[in-house]
């Protein structure tokens, strides 16, 4: 199996900044609809380790350092559901990460979106939605494409 793929961000440039600016519209309506960066960066990195897009994770992992979040915490985002560190909010937007991950399992199910929507007003579901979809849809341009991750020195983290 060949190693090299097609890098849709630089054979068709257009389209991928479409998206990035789709992604930075949707940070904006986070940031205007109450989601801070800590809960953003926790959607962001569990969407993109469910996906299995460890260039994102990577990029979302140094955001989220920068956010605050303690490498403790991020340690515990794949097991949420068993911690003891997240929040109601956190634990309800991780909740909805997996279902816009999973999306064609069974949707976004009723349970979730009431669950969900018990601890986000709508500006916020909403702002989250996107960020589940801007995030999802990064990585997959990514995985599909093998984007390398190489290997961080101690003196690179932010």
């Amino acid at each position: 199996m060949s190693e090299t793929r097609v890098h849709l961000s630089k054979t068709e440039p257009t389209a991928y900044q479409a998206l990035d600016a789709f992604s930075r519209t949707v940070g904006e309506i986070c940031a205007a609809n109450g989601i801070d960066d800590r809960l953003k960066e926790l959607v962001m990195i569990h969407c993109s380790q469910l996906n299995g897009c460890a260039y994102c994770t990577r990029i979302h992992v140094d955001r989220a350092e920068a956010a605050g979040i303690d490498a403790d915490t991020m340690m515990q985002i794949a097991t949420w559901r068993e911690s003891g560190v997240f929040s109601e909010r956190e634990r309800a937007a991780l909740e909805l990460a997996e279902a816009f991950t999973f999306i064609s399992e069974e949707g976004v199910s009723d349970e979730v979106y009431n669950r969900v929507g018990s601890v986000f007003t709508e500006k916020e579901y909403a702002a989250l939605s996107w960020a589940c979809v801007s995030i999802n849809a990064f990585n997959r341009v990514v995985v599909a494409g093998r984007y390398p991750v190489p290997a961080r020195s101690p003196q690179a983290r932010p």
